[in-house]
């Protein structure tokens, strides 16, 4: 499964970002005129969105602090294009990483667009592995990550607790799981929010947002300057699960610790500030992104 969206904009280019009230859609269908008839929507996804140096230097700090030495064997589940197996490779000398995705598709790309910017023998640290991550029974990872919420896929208490299972299985005795999540009173309305990017606008639409289920659909747009646009570049179809939720059922699923990761907030602006600490508990913030650890 492609991994994909956000309130991640809050994780980039914070100072640039739009909201706007719902709007109607215009459908499923692409429009593929102009400039969005180029477009790569994967490289528009990861440019929004991804932020993959910043996801390998909190492993590495959440992992030296825990076990005094840095990680290297990391196995990223939902990996999509796997941009961040190969900026862990690109890492350290050490370093290995395998990726885990459903989809054919992206693994193509990875090994069409990525591969190429490694050398020869960074490529044959990085295994891509086309298997769901409910099966896939690899094993021994200092650090197992599923970044993105892509396990937001996982709607009922009882799929999310075997992935999480699964994810503790594939541990060292050493080794840490990792995820981030997002909520707030933001996330659970409808609304679009329009963040300015080099050469195009990223668009975020909470198309639905379901109180009694916390069903929620998602889709990732992007406009263009010409006025083409690219309609549901991605869609993402989760349940919204809390943190007390999900410490809960990495509990459940054989996890002797759990650890939150909240964003600080810079005190001259008032915005996220990008650095990630362990709390006990957190201030009410309408929209908000943080990491769960958990350790076997």
């Amino acid at each position: 499964m492609a991994r994909n969206h956000s309130q991640q904009g809050k994780r980039k280019n914070k100072d640039k970002k739009r909201k706007k009230g719902k709007k109607g859609d215009k459908g499923s269908k692409a429009v593929v005129a102009k400039m969005a008839r180029g477009a790569d929507r994967h490289r528009l996804y990861e440019e929004s969105v991804q932020e993959v140096e910043s996801d390998v230097q909190m492993m590495d700090r959440v992992f030296k602090k825990r076990f005094g030495r840095l990680p290297s064997r990391m196995r990223e589940d939902f990996c999509g294009t796997a941009a961040l197996c190969c900026e862990w490779v690109r890492t350290r000398p050490g370093n290995t990483a395998v990726g885990v995705d459903i989809e054919p598709e992206v693994l193509d790309y990875s090994r069409q667009h990525h591969f190429p910017k490694l050398d020869g023998e960074q490529q044959s640290r990085v295994e891509l592995r086309e298997a769901n991550v409910l099966e896939d029974d690899t094993r021994g990872f200092d650090v197992t990550c599923a970044f993105n919420f892509s396990y937001f896929c996982f709607q009922t208490r009882e799929l999310l607790t075997d992935y999480f299972r699964m994810a503790r299985k594939s541990l060292a005795d050493e080794g840490l799981f990792i995820v981030d999540l997002y909520g707030g009173a933001d996330a659970q309305r409808t609304m679009t929010e329009t963040r300015e990017q080099e050469g195009f606008d990223y668009v975020w639409d909470q198309h639905l947002f379901d109180p009694v289920s916390n069903h929620v659909i998602n889709y990732i747009h992007f406009e263009f300057p010409d006025g083409s646009e690219i309609r549901r570049a991605f869609t993402y179809d989760w349940r919204l699960w809390s943190i007390p939720e999900l410490r809960e059922l990495l509990k459940d699923a054989g996890f002797s610790e759990t650890e939150v990761y909240w964003e600080g907030t810079d005190r001259k602006t008032n915005e996220p500030n990008g650095v990630y600490r362990k709390v006990e508990s957190a201030p009410d913030d309408p929209a908000w992104v943080s990491y769960i650890v958990a350790y076997p």
